[in-house]
């Protein structure tokens, strides 16, 4: 079904419903391609650089470490997988790799670690759903 697919990846949400959801979006196509594309927060960059003397090399590279085991499921459902990062406001990055990278399909996780938090949609779902000019598919 699609070729071209970006995965939003949050480290605050549960991806657990996804890989099963790419498989079907895939429908075993084998030049299907799965982007996982995390923004690291200006702020988040500015504080490691200021504490820890991280710059975004480092922590690109920590953040990849980090997701190897969901890199693995999706590879284990025969996925091809590339994993990307960048920097600054999240909406405006997401926008801009969607505008630039020519995907079929965002593909974001709406299922919160935190159960506490009210609203429906988290706040980059919502404008990403709202903005983007190809579908968005929301995994509770």
């Amino acid at each position: 079904m699609y070729n071209n697919i970006l995965l939003a990846y949050d480290f605050d949400n549960s991806f657990n419903n996804v890989p099963k959801e790419l498989e079907n979006l895939t429908a075993h196509n084998d030049e299907a391609r799965v982007t996982i594309f995390n923004v690291i927060p200006e702020s988040d960059l500015q504080a490691s650089v200021r504490y820890e003397n991280k710059h975004f090399e480092s922590l690109a590279e920590e953040k990849g470490e980090e997701l190897t085991p969901f890199v693995q499921k999706l590879e284990d459902l025969g996925l091809k997988v590339r994993v990307r990062f960048s920097t600054g406001n999240i909406k405006n990055c997401l926008l801009t790799e969607i505008e630039q990278e020519n995907y079929d399909i965002v593909v974001m996780s709406n299922k919160r670690a935190k159960p506490d938090i009210k609203n429906v949609l988290g706040n980059v779902t919502h404008k990403i759903a709202n903005s983007a000019n190809i579908p968005v598919l929301i995994v509770k």
